[in-house]
C-alpha cells in the first residue's frame, strides 16, 4: 500500500471514529429529548440509540442491591450466551424447534424427580411464564375436576371457592379472572400463614381446593403442607369432604430440596395434586420462566389442553400465553447441568447461612422484632419495630434511608388479621454474599442511628412515599 493510500486510509478512520463519536452526544440526537409520546419520522444509528436508552436505564435502582425482590439478578456469562444464541427460538412452536421442546421435558421429568413424584419419568407439567401463571393453572385444573365430579353427580358447580392463607397478588387474579371466590383466612396472632386448625371453618362441598404455600411471600416462612394435609384428611373422615392441595413452592420448592431435604412438602404427600415453582427466583434461571407439574395425567383434566395444528404439527398446549422465548427454559436446563444438586445444595446453604447472619445482626440492633429469622424456610428474614409508637420513626423512613445508599427494602402491612403491623422483608439471594449483606447492614445500622438522632431533635417522622 502507498504512503498516500495509507493517510487515506488513516484520515478516513480517525473521520468515521469522529463521526462515531459525534453521533452519540455531539450529534443532533444528543440535543434532542428522545420520543415518548409519537413515532420518530426517521431512524438512527444503532450505537447512537443503543447509548442513550443505556444512559436511561442508569437511573433504574443497582438490581443487585435490591434486597426486595426474589428474582435473579445475575447469570453466568454462559448463561447470558445461551440467552443470546436462543434469541429467536420460540417455545410455543415445538415443530419447528424439537430439541427446545424436549429440554423443557427434561427439566420437568428432572423436577418431578426433585419433587418426589411418584412416576417421575412420565410426569406431566410444563414451563410458564413464570409462578402466577403457573398457579393459575393448577387453580383452572382443580376447578375443573370438582366442576366435573359435581356434575357427574347431578350436584350444582356454580359456586366454586378456593381456600387459602396470606397468598400471592396472582390468586386474587385467578379467583377474579375465573369466577371463584377467594376464602382468605386471616392470620392467627403470632402467625406467619395459614394453619391446619383454621380449615374447618372455611372448607365446605363447593372447595376446589387449599394452597399451602412454601415460603409465604409477606414472611419469608413456610405453611406446614404435611400438617395441612393430614388436617384435610380428618376433614375427610368427618364429612366426606376430599379436598385437594396445591403447593405454591414459587422460592422453597428451589430451597426445601436441597437444604431441608428432610422437610415433606411435595408429592410424597398423597392429598398434594400439583406443585409449581418459579425458575426465576431460587432455581436461578433468568426472569421468564416458572414451572407447574401434576401428580398424575389425571389431575390435569384433558379438556384444557389445545391442540394446534398451523404450526407444522399437532402441537398439544395448556397456557394462558401462546408465543414466548425458549431461552430462559435452556438456561433452566443449563442451570440444573452446571449445578447439579451438590451446587444447589451449597448455593442454598450459603445462602440460609447469611440470612441466619442477618437475623441475628438485625435482632441485636435493638429497635427491630424479628418475624422469621432466616432459619428453616426462605433466605431472608423478616422484622418489625418492636415499639411502632415510641421508635420515633417508621419502616417506611427506614426503607428511604436506605433508598439513599442504593438499597432497596419492602415495607409493608401484614394481610387480613395482623393489618396493625408493618413489616420489613430482607431476601438473600445468590448475588448477595456475605459481604455485601455485611455491608447493608453497616447502612442500616447508620440509617437506624440517623432516625433516631433526627427523632430525638425534632419528633418523630411522618411515613414516606417508598413502597415495595
Amino acid at each position: 500500500m502507498t504512503t498516500e493510500a495509507t493517510a487515506t486510509n488513516e484520515t478516513a478512520k480517525t473521520t468515521e471514529t469522529a463521526a462515531g463519536v459525534e453521533g452519540v452526544y455531539g450529534g443532533p440526537l444528543g440535543r434532542e429529548i428522545l420520543p415518548d409520546t409519537y413515532f420518530p419520522a426517521a431512524g438512527a444509528a444503532p450505537e447512537s440509540v443503543y447509548r442513550l436508552v443505556h444512559d436511561e436505564l442508569e437511573l433504574d435502582g443497582n438490581a443487585s442491591q435490591n434486597l426486595a425482590t426474589f428474582c435473579t439478578t445475575w447469570s453466568e456469562p454462559e448463561a447470558r450466551r445461551l440467552m443470546a444464541e436462543t434469541l429467536g427460538k420460540n417455545m410455543i412452536d415445538k415443530d419447528e424447534y424439537p430439541q427446545t421442546a424436549e429440554l423443557e421435558q427434561h427439566c420437568v421429568r428432572m423436577l418431578a424427580d426433585l419433587w418426589n413424584n411418584p412416576d417421575a419419568r412420565r410426569a406431566l407439567g410444563c414451563s410458564t411464564t413464570g409462578s402466577s401463571e403457573a398457579c393459575m393453572l393448577g387453580g383452572l385444573a382443580m376447578k375443573w375436576r370438582w366442576r366435573k365430579a359435581r356434575r357427574a353427580t347431578g350436584l350444582p358447580a356454580d359456586r366454586p371457592n378456593l381456600v387459602c392463607g396470606p397468598v400471592q397478588i396472582c390468586w386474587k387474579k385467578f379467583a377474579r379472572y375465573f369466577d371463584v371466590e377467594l376464602r382468605e383466612v386471616p392470620l392467627l396472632p403470632g402467625a406467619t400463614g395459614l394453619r391446619p386448625e383454621q380449615l374447618r371453618e372455611y372448607v365446605d362441598e363447593n372447595t376446589i381446593g387449599v394452597v399451602a404455600i412454601l415460603g409465604v411471600t409477606f414472611t419469608c416462612d413456610y405453611e406446614p403442607v404435611a400438617a395441612i394435609a393430614a388436617e384435610l384428611d380428618a376433614i375427610q373422615a368427618d364429612t366426606g369432604l376430599d379436598v385437594p392441595v396445591h403447593v405454591v413452592a414459587a422460592s422453597g420448592g428451589f430451597i426445601a430440596p436441597f437444604a431441608q431435604p428432610e422437610l415433606v412438602w411435595d408429592f410424597r404427600v398423597e392429598r398434594v395434586v400439583s406443585v409449581n415453582a418459579s425458575g426465576h427466583k431460587y432455581g436461578m434461571a433468568p426472569l421468564g420462566v416458572g414451572w407447574v407439574l401434576w401428580r398424575t395425567p389425571a389431575h390435569l383434566p384433558e379438556e384444557l389442553v389445545f391442540r394446534v395444528d398451523y404450526l407444522g404439527g399437532d402441537m398439544p398446549t395448556f397456557a394462558l400465553n401462546f408465543s414466548r422465548p425458549g431461552g430462559e427454559i435452556i438456561t433452566q436446563y443449563y442451570l440444573f447441568l452446571r449445578l447439579g444438586r451438590e451446587g444447589y445444595a451449597r448455593i442454598q446453604r450459603n445462602l440460609l447461612d447469611t440470612a441466619a447472619h442477618l437475623g441475628d445482626e438485625i435482632a441485636a440492633l435493638g429497635p427491630f422484632t424479628l418475624l422469621y429469622d432466616g432459619r428453616g424456610a426462605l433466605p431472608g428474614v423478616s422484622y418489625t419495630l418492636t415499639d411502632p409508637d415510641g421508635a420515633g420513626f417508621t419502616l417506611y423512613d427506614v426503607s428511604a434511608k436506605l433508598r439513599e445508599r442504593g438499597w432497596q427494602v419492602a415495607a409493608y402491612p401484614l394481610p387480613a388479621g395482623r393489618q396493625d403491623t408493618v413489616i420489613h422483608r430482607v431476601l438473600v439471594r445468590r448475588e448477595i454474599s456475605r459481604d455485601k449483606a455485611s455491608l447493608f447492614l453497616a447502612d442500616l445500622r447508620r440509617a437506624v442511628t440517623q432516625l433516631g438522632r433526627t427523632a430525638g431533635d425534632s419528633g418523630a417522622t411522618g411515613p414516606v412515599s417508598f413502597h415495595h
